[in-house]
């Protein structure tokens, strides 16, 4: 050792021994700042909140000890991984005094949803989608736990029969839609609301799976895609120019029953069609163009037609 190593070394002692509450004071104050957590880990918590809604956590891909991304894996936090340092909640408290609430992670937190969210992202980044922070779900400050059941071995949200359920908690529209007598097999369990919407955020309105609403319906109604030699040209726009998505009172899931849906554009001029009114059929006598399926009668092909002659979509 040089001699201005050991200088530097009884310099150091010596300031030690002379002025304790230097050291003292500094390190009181960082434990002052630095936050408790419990010092029994998980088994703090066991010991009040012991209920089956707590323990099945144990059940799911949160509590697996083998797994080093686990909150429960090797050298983690357990418990205080996701609901904060809970060393002041779990620790001793005068009587009459309030128990410190868990200052992070909590459904009854005072942390915000922003601050609550950024501790499921922390691990779950690859899942929280790319356009999550220009999402409907993040701008109403939707938190991930008002979606997701974290300590349910199965996730409700996750799973298409039980999915639709947690949606409609928030969208009552959706529901009372899905209600009436033709509508997709949501209620049934045969699809989900993430067969069509992407919850965790996407550049497309109303969060569509898919870049635009036709490519959304393509996906399971491919025989309607097309390109078509003959085009009807609000098909090619938009599907919901004539159908309602989430649940319609006529066949087809049509947002109203022909002739009236097809004469909203297509005026009778130039065309033996009659006007269908709450008169009923004009004169008391019956019309062709108006009974069965009405316009459909002839137009058949109304998505389109690739026949040659096909131009007013009859064949």
């Amino acid at each position: 050792m040089t001699a201005n190593a050991r200088l530097a070394t009884v310099a150091a002692i010596f300031a030690v021994i002379s002025f304790p509450g230097i050291v003292s004071s500094q390190s009181s104050d960082d434990e002052t700042s630095a936050p408790e957590y419990s010092r029994k880990g998980a088994d703090s918590c066991l010991a009040c909140h012991d209920d089956q809604k707590v323990l099945s956590v144990f059940q799911t891909a949160h509590a697996v000890p083998g797994d080093a991304n686990s909150p429960f894996g090797h050298g983690q936090l357990q418990c205080e991984a996701c609901h904060g340092p809970g060393g002041d909640h779990a620790g001793r408290v005068r009587r009459g005094q309030e128990r410190p609430p868990v200052p992070a992670f909590s459904s009854m937190s005072s942390a915000s949803v922003a601050d609550q969210n950024g501790n499921c992202i922390a691990c779950h980044s690859g899942d929280q989608g790319f356009a999550w922070h220009a999402s409907g779900h993040d701008s109403n400050s939707v938190s991930c736990a008002g979606c997701h059941t974290v300590h349910a071995d199965n996730d409700p949200v996750l799973a298409t029969s039980t999915q639709v359920e947690v949606c409609f908690d928030c969208h009552q529209q959706q529901r009372t839609q899905s209600m009436k007598p033709y509508a997709h097999p949501i209620r049934q369990g045969k699809m989900e609301c993430a067969s069509c919407h992407s919850p965790h955020g996407e550049t497309t309105d109303l969060l569509l799976a898919r870049q635009t609403l036709n490519d959304t319906c393509y996906d399971c109604h491919a025989e309607m895609r097309g390109p078509y030699l003959w085009e009807h040209a609000p098909v090619s726009e938009d599907c919901s120019n004539c159908h309602e998505p989430h649940g319609s009172s006529q066949p087809g899931m049509l947002s109203m029953r022909a002739p009236l849906l097809c004469q909203g554009c297509h005026s009778q001029d130039g065309h033996p069609s009659l006007p269908q009114d709450d008169s009923g059929l004009a004169s008391g006598v019956p019309s062709q163009y108006l009974l069965g399926q009405s316009c459909l009668n002839c137009h058949s092909e109304v998505h389109g037609s690739n026949h040659p002659s096909g131009s007013k979509l009859m064949r």
